[in-house]
């Protein structure tokens, strides 16, 4: 019986960590319990984030003209305005879910997930973001066309920072 009590307390601590990592928005944890010599529970727990924030965050700084912009087709200025130019308030912006560093290759040397004008899937992996060492895959909310890439590889990148814009 002591081995079903211990899997009831795998189980618990297994939720407690899964509550843990949607309480504070994590993508990944993980850890190793040693219960003695040649008895040990490893754990991870992880998710797939595909949630994009579009101009929610950065939204108080355009104000009146964010919220209008998108709804009106009829302003063709808004998408390639020089005068408001807030990559974070474009329709097309792909934000960062999570504080990190931008990684626009799989590895150093190698070709960039996606360059200015290439077309992409939704789904495709537009560049990663590492986060506490854990390399987190930025998926294409969408499909379209990068217009432009708003961030540099090693460069640090904040929560609901513009990424890329997809047209």
């Amino acid at each position: 019986m002591s081995n079903k009590s211990s899997h009831d307390s795998d189980v618990s601590f297994i939720k407690a960590l899964a509550e843990l990592l949607r309480e504070n928005d994590l993508t990944e944890l993980q850890v190793k319990r040693d219960y003695g010599e040649n008895d040990s529970l490893n754990v991870r727990v992880s998710r797939q984030t595909q949630t994009v924030v579009q101009a929610t965050t950065p939204a108080p700084a355009a104000a009146p003209s964010a919220p209008a912009a998108p709804a009106t087709p009829a302003t063709p200025a808004s998408p390639a305005s020089t005068g408001n130019d807030d990559p974070a308030s474009h329709p097309g912006a792909v934000t960062s879910p999570m504080v990190g560093t931008v990684y626009m290759a799989p590895e150093p040397g190698a070709a960039p997930f996606v360059r200015t004008g290439a077309t992409v899937s939704e789904g495709d992996t537009l560049l990663i973001i590492e986060a506490m060492k854990t390399m987190n895959h930025i998926p294409a909310p969408r499909a379209g066309t990068v217009k432009r890439i708003l961030v540099e590889d090693g460069g640090p990148v904040e929560f609901g920072a513009p990424l890329v814009i997809i047209e």
